[in-house]
């Protein structure tokens, strides 16, 4: 008898699955709620806690979201009286959250029915140095057509270039390469990381930068994610002045400094703050070039290039207009001969 409870206990625990915590954070986002709130309750994995932030909406995505919940499972609702920004709304969710596992969702995103099943069978199976899974997704428009993959698939829907995985520090110091909200992260990892730092606009570059240099990632080669794309995304906002999207580069930049470990990686973040140079100017945020360029002459000799781009910095060239409108018509004319973005 008592071996045939021990064997029952064994099956049990064999049988145990991990819960995993969505954090959906929402601001205006009425058209797109219910189709993302959908994508979590479709979930061919049952084991999740589901968290939704709203930012203080001014449009109807407050009533959807509790309109949802009225006919929907049970799942916790914050709602803030003030935009907090995004790093502080995950946050607040990540304060109440008991998965082992953390996805961080947009009002706007959708995830594939098997999804979480799939990164959480992916996770299972690698050692805890490895705090986030991530993979490849869809990109839509507003209307929800399809526009292109994030990474070039071939028949079978396989990338089909190499994905970077594992020590990604120096693949994240180089260049964006990876689909924020395909990430299914470890929520020891992110507490012990302190959350996303809410001095920022945006989580991704400060997570993947602080995170990648403590932990391993993994790239599980699926389709799981649509991400949408329209005017107001805040990737759209880095040349508009006074954004503090440059700025908060700034910050991220700076912890870089402090973490990197060998030449190489100093090399690839001097590589990555001329780019930002170049981006300040275009911006008008010509004092925060100036600030760039101080962190880059830590590392080495900006030379002749960055010293002219800093230059006419100094002089507060007026480009801004100008360079939006060239990157408006570019996009527009590249898009009507079959490029994708």
């Amino acid at each position: 008898m008592r071996l045939e409870f021990a064997l029952l206990r064994v099956e049990m625990k064999a049988l145990e699955k991990p819960l995993v915590t969505v954090i959906l954070t929402t601001y205006n986002q009425e058209k797109y709620i219910e189709e993302t709130l959908t994508s979590v309750f479709y979930q061919t994995y049952p084991y999740i806690q589901l968290i939704v932030v709203d930012n203080a909406s001014t449009d109807s995505t407050l009533s959807l979201i509790e309109r949802f919940k009225a006919s929907a499972p049970a799942f916790q609702i914050i709602r803030n009286n003030t935009n907090y920004g995004l790093c502080k709304a995950f946050n607040q969710g990540l304060n109440i959250a008991n998965g082992k596992y953390m996805i961080d969702l947009s009002g706007d995103d959708i995830m594939m029915a098997d999804r979480i099943e799939k990164q959480v069978e992916a996770f299972e199976k690698l050692p805890e140095e490895f705090a986030v899974v991530f993979s490849n997704a869809i990109y839509i428009d507003q209307k929800g057509s399809r526009l292109h993959n994030h990474y070039a698939v071939d028949g079978n829907e396989k990338a089909l270039a190499p994905v970077p995985s594992g020590d990604v520090y120096k693949n994240i110091l180089e260049k964006y390469f990876i689909c924020t909200p395909t990430m299914m992260m470890r929520t020891a990892a992110l507490n012990q990381m302190g959350g996303y730092d809410e001095s920022l606009l945006f989580e991704d570059f400060d997570f993947w930068i602080r995170s990648s240099v403590l932990f391993k990632y993994f790239y599980l080669d699926d389709i799981l994610t649509k991400k949408r794309i329209h005017p107001s995304s805040l990737s759209t906002k880095v040349y508009q002045k006074g954004s503090g999207i440059l700025a908060s580069y700034y910050a991220v930049c700076n912890k870089a400094y402090d973490l990197n470990r060998d030449q190489q990686e100093f090399d690839l973040l001097a590589a990555r703050i001329r780019t930002f140079i170049r981006k300040c100017l275009y911006a008008q945020e010509f004092e925060l070039a100036i600030r760039f360029r101080r962190l880059l002459n830590y590392i080495e000799n900006p030379g002749w290039q960055t010293e002219l781009i800093v230059f006419m910095c100094r002089l507060h060239l007026p480009l801004n207009f100008a360079y939006r409108f060239y990157i408006k018509n570019l996009k527009k004319v590249l898009t009507q001969e079959g490029f994708s973005f």
